[in-house]
């Protein structure tokens, strides 16, 4: 395989970043990633066998997918052929596959790595599928997005989508302490910054170790940043989100599905989340109206009103204070009362509408603006509500010839047990009358 630093004319002597330098020599060091790369892992599997398989290496930035690949390509004795979507076009790639059909004739593999594999259009996707077909080049794409978004099917099922995993805690223990090891010094840095250090990582192994030499440089000899001095020194970066990609989806579905499970910490910890990753609080503020219809409704008819309320007060009063009346709305859904029914209900008659077609209302619920209507039979029979009985008449609203259909079943929690116990009452005038099937 290519020596990296020979192609780039750089040799060992050469100043690298410390997190070059730590750099896992074999798959046994890398950090965080033993479902895969364990004996029980897909990896792990394929390189016991003896087969490796085109791979989509999809998570998030710093966890090793060009480690990885470069390592697998050590492993299998394949020439190791890196390319980025991000610089590479038509001619690139062309000129790519013609140097791994030659290795090829000469019995010679090729394991072709290309970095952010989401770039590519889908003309150039294409233009993968007859070599990793023929087996010209062994695929290793690696991408921070969803490859099911953003990846054509015909590549995607051609290749195993493997998903790394952030680096947790213990991973970025391991990493700063072979940071240590690599300088012969401790991190200068108190318990509490230590932890701090790790958190202001996000997951991400590269970036610890670019803060870890940071430390190293800022400290002064013989003491210890406190997290005050480290806050100071060091470049803080906000967490991953991209408010037009897979974060911005899978934080608004966290929101979501707190306020639906009744869980106002966690919902104030994603909406929070998003704030600090720049969300537009607007957003937030549409979808809040949105949760309170859908997951409340008139198990708390006030769920709206103050979903609506909160999001006219950020309009009005902007941010931070805004803020406020937002985190108002989050607890408040959170907190009510939930019931699905209306939402439940509006998608059966929209199926049955469907099914339906174009089914007349009775004749007896109809206007009758002229004399020929009334001759007709328009508003023959029709009974006024307000005049009968409870202010309700009990009447047929549906189509002639449809049977009734129980669209809207409340759940009978917060308001919507009253609203229950009603419709069971009206329900039994109807059937008294015949008009309940």
């Amino acid at each position: 395989m290519t020596d990296l630093f020979a192609a780039s004319d750089l040799s060992q002597d050469a100043p690298r970043p410390l997190a070059d330098k730590l750099r896992p020599a074999e798959l046994a060091e890398v950090v965080g990633q033993d479902h895969l790369l364990g004996p029980d892992g897909a990896l792990g599997r394929m390189l016991s066998k003896g087969q490796l398989s085109s791979i989509i290496l999809w998570g998030p930035p710093g966890v090793g997918k060009t480690t990885i690949a470069r390592l697998l390509a050590q492993e299998t004795d394949l020439h190791f052929e890196a390319i980025s979507a991000i610089f590479s076009g038509v001619k690139d790639l062309r000129a790519v596959f013609e140097a791994a059909q030659r290795r090829r004739d000469l019995g010679q593999g090729t394991l072709l790595f290309v970095d952010e594999i989401h770039r590519f259009n889908r003309a150039q996707q294409d233009g993968f599928l007859p070599y990793v077909e023929a087996g010209t080049v062994t695929l290793v794409g690696a991408t921070t997005e969803n490859p099911s978004f953003e990846l054509n099917g015909a590549l995607l099922s051609r290749c195993a989508v493997l998903v790394l995993n952030r680096i947790d805690a213990e991973g970025a223990e391991t990493l700063l302490k072979r940071a240590e090891q690599e300088t012969g010094t401790a991190l200068p840095i108190d318990a509490r910054a230590r932890q701090a250090l790790i958190d202001m990582a996000d997951g991400d192994g590269r970036y610890l170790l670019n803060l870890a030499e940071q430390a190293f440089t800022f400290a002064d000899p013989g003491t210890q940043l406190t997290v005050e001095q480290l806050s100071q020194a060091l470049q803080k970066r906000a967490p991953a989100y991209d408010k037009n990609r897979d974060e911005h989806y899978n934080l608004i579905s966290a929101l979501h599905k707190s306020v639906r499970g009744s869980d106002p910490d966690a919902a104030l910890y994603w909406f929070a989340r998003m704030l600090e990753g720049g969300e537009d609080p607007l957003f937030i503020a549409r979808r809040l109206v949105v949760m309170a219809s859908e997951d409340i409704s008139l198990a708390d008819p006030t769920a709206m009103m103050v979903a609506g309320e909160a999001a006219r007060a950020f309009e009005r009063l902007g941010e931070p204070e805004g803020l406020i009346p937002l985190a108002h709305a989050v607890v408040h859904l959170a907190t009510a009362p939930k019931s699905n029914a209306s939402y439940i209900g509006l998608k059966r008659a929209r199926a049955a509408a469907r099914e339906t077609g174009s089914l007349m209302p009775p004749k007896h619920i109809l206007n009758a603006p002229t004399n020929m209507m009334k001759d007709q039979g328009y508003g023959d029979g029709y009974e006024y509500d307000h005049d009968a009985d409870g202010s309700f008449s009990g009447q047929n609203y549906f189509p002639d010839g449809m049977d009734r259909v129980a669209f809207y079943t409340p759940k009978g929690l917060g308001r919507e047990g009253p609203i229950a116990e009603r419709l069971a009452k009206w329900r039994a005038i109807r059937k008294s009358r015949g008009e309940d099937t």
